[in-house]
This record gives structure tokens, sequence and C-alpha cells, in this order.
């Protein structure tokens, strides 16, 4: 296919995802008729980014639209590799725009009035749990006799690492907790942050100096290793899932508790082929004794690259995709609306009880740095964790490595300035 005859879409693979920018496409050309045809292919998050930014390809015309990650606005910023979407917007904004999605959803992108994407997909971070194990009388039973207390979803780490273990059964398929540790510079670096964030600990100090050797990051990484490394808690293949294995894992009845994103709940309401419809919950994130929950809050967003040859088709199609009736159609293909219409959605609603709550966990958000740097210290996390989980290193040597790097990594921007 000529690559003028084509509107090229680089998509996060996964498959709502793929299904709806199928659909929301064919409802675009039904009203606007560009006569081009989509072009979208799916990526892996390492492909993704080397298609978006390694090889350049949002710069020089392979894309027309991309899905960007929050995680990546910064880089995309400073490589001028997607259009600013102010002009658009205040020329034909989306109905209801900005009103109609919470204002967590419209930060990331916006720097220094350049508006660099409009969310497409989100969905914090909270605990997801099968409340039909937790409400069973017979384990409300033997966990009351076991530790004199009720069995409920756990508020504190201490309770989600105790719960585990209760509810751990390998001889009937069912593990206690799973956690995304597949090493992609993603998922282990959220659960560490998650980890600090709910104990009172920072990465980076107010002068925005990178910290490991602090006594909360000792906590987050010793908690995290030890639940990793307790077969006795865990699902046996953390370490090769990313969290929508975790996910798809939990769907398919494998797990009775996780820390994921509130996407991968909704999931198990929608899915046909989930084992557990109907019996899942969500809860706020734990935490440490005497602080409080924390969520993380990253999202995904629909970006007009910097060299699309269809630059004025692409802006309408985002406008397209911003609609009620398009985020509501992703929404029932299994991935997650970001306007505040489809979370109170009474057929949102009946289908996902908890659909509702969005707004109450995006009130305990947080969201990452947003620094142009941001990838090389996600790495120096990435590789901490899981050198907690590789090897028999002490917390402390473990800690001070990371630090000698995030040091390295501040004479270099250093250097380049």
């Amino acid at each position: 296919m000529k690559r003028k005859q084509s509107f090229r879409i680089a998509v996060r693979k996964f498959d709502p995802f793929e299904s709806a920018v199928r659909k929301q496409w064919a409802a675009f050309e039904t009203q606007a008729r560009t006569g081009l045809v989509l072009d979208a292919q799916a990526f892996e998050l390492h492909p993704l980014v080397e298609t978006l930014f390694t090889v350049d390809g949002l710069r020089r015309g392979d894309w027309d639209v991309a899905f960007l990650n929050t995680d990546w606005i910064a880089s995309a910023n400073a490589s001028g590799s997607v259009l600013d979407l102010a002009p658009f917007l205040r020329n034909r904004p989306p109905d209801g725009y900005p009103d109609g999605w919470s204002a967590s959803l419209l930060r990331l992108q916006d720097i220094d009035g350049r508006v660099l994407g409009l969310p497409y997909h989100d969905g914090p971070e909270c605990l997801i749990y099968r409340k039909d194990l937790f409400e069973d009388p017979k384990r409300q039973n033997a966990y009351r006799t076991a530790f004199g207390a009720p069995l409920a979803p756990p508020r504190t780490w201490d309770e989600f690492h105790r719960v585990a273990r209760f509810l751990q059964r390998p001889e009937e398929g069912l593990y206690g907790a799973v956690f995304a540790a597949f090493p992609d510079g993603h998922n282990t670096v959220y659960d560490f942050l998650l980890q600090l964030w709910t104990r009172g600990g920072e990465l980076i100090d107010d002068s925005g100096r990178i910290q490991f050797n602090t006594p909360q990051c000792k906590e987050a990484l010793g908690f995290y290793r030890s639940m990793l490394k307790d077969n006795s808690a865990v699902h046996p293949d953390c370490r090769e899932m990313d969290s929508v294995k975790s996910g798809l894992a939990f769907a398919a009845g494998e797990v009775a508790m996780m820390v994921n994103w509130f996407g991968f709940a909704a999931m198990c309401e929608i899915l046909p082929e989930s084992r557990v419809k109907g019996r899942v919950d969500i809860a706020n994130v734990p935490h440490a004794p005497g602080f409080k929950s924390t969520s993380l809050n990253i999202y995904w967003l629909l970006s007009i690259a910097a060299g699309s040859p269809h630059s004025d088709v692409a802006y309408p199609f985002l406008r397209h995709c911003m609609s009620e009736r398009m985020d509501k159609l992703l929404t029932l293909e299994g991935a997650i609306g970001c306007r505040r219409s489809t979370w109170a959605d009474s057929e949102i609603n009946r289908t996902v009880p908890f659909y509702n709550r969005l707004d109450d966990l995006h009130a305990n958000a947080r969201e990452l740095p947003r620094r142009a740097d941001w990838p090389e210290i996600a790495t120096i996390v990435d590789e901490l964790v899981l050198r907690a989980i590789q090897t028999e290193k002490s917390v402390n040597e473990l800690l001070r490595s990371a630090a000698k790097k995030a040091q390295g990594l501040r004479l270099k921007q250093i250097a380049r300035h």
C-alpha cells in the first residue's frame, strides 16, 4: 500500500486497543470520507518506543497518529516528535473539552501551554481482588481462627503479604498474589514507586536529586524482594509477566489479588473468556502503617506525529475518538475510556459495577516526574529491582550501587549543559 494512500497508526499491542481503533476509524471514515485506508500496526512496549523514537518514525513520517504513554511525553517534547494540539483545541475542541475530563488526565501532556496528545485510555492502579474468596464463609472462619481478625481486603502491605499466603492454593491453581515483574522498564518501576510512596518516601528530592539511600527506599525494596521470592504467596510466573499477562492470569481465575491498573479489573467483567466475571472488586492500594494510600496515574494518549503527511486528517480523527460515543465504544471493547460521561454511564456500570469509582481513584493518584531523563532513571530502578530479585546481595549494597549510577546520570546531565 502506498504511503500517501494510507493512514498509519502505531498502536500499543492490546486487543481492546486494536479492535477499538479500527472501529473508531471505520465510524470516522463513514463521515469524513477521506479515501485513506487504515494501516494500524500493534507493537509491544519496547518495539513501540523503537519505531516512534529510536528510529525517529514520528518525525520522518512513518506514522500519522501514535499511542503515546505519558512516561514518554517529556522526551517527545524535547525531540519535537509530535504536533502541538493547542491551536486545534482553541479552534475546534472535542465536545465538552476540557470539563468532560478529570484534570488529572490533562496535566501531563500540557507542557508550557503546548498540548502533545489527548487522553485515550486510563485507569489508575488499585487493589483488585476476588470478592468471592474474601466473602467465602469457610475462608472467613479459618482466617479469623488463625489471625483473630476478619478476612478483608488488606489495607497495609503486611496484611497483603499475610492474606496472600493464606489464600495461596497452588494445588487448586490459585495463587495469593501476582506482580508484573517482567523487566520492561515499566512494571517493576511502577511497583517500586508505589512501595516507596505508600511508605512516605520520595525518589526525587525537592532539589531534583535522585535519592536511593533512604530508609523508605530500603523498606520498599526489601518488601518487594520478600514478596517476589515468597513461593508461598505469589504466582510462580511473576518474573515473566508484564501488567497485561498478570491481568490475564487474574481473569483466568489464577490469582486472588493484585495491585494493577483499574483496566484489568474492568476487563474481567467484559472479556467473554473471563472466569471471574461478577466476582471482582477494587480497593485502594495498601500502605505502610501510619501512611496513606497512593495510586499511580499513567495513561495513554493519542498524539499526531510531527512528520505526518495527513495531519489535516489526524486531528479530526483524534477529535472523533474523544467523543462520548467513541469513548464508550473503547470501554465496551475492554479498555478504559477517559470521559466522565463514560465513568457515570448506566450501561457501563451495569457491566462493571465499580466503574463510577474512577473519580475516587484519581483523587489519590500521583504522576511520574515529567523529566526528559526519566527513561534513564527508570532503567536504574528497573535494574535495581531485578538485581534484588535475582541476586542475594544486601538491600543496602543494591541501593548504594543504584545511587552511584544516579550520580553518574546527574554528572552526564550537567556535562550536557
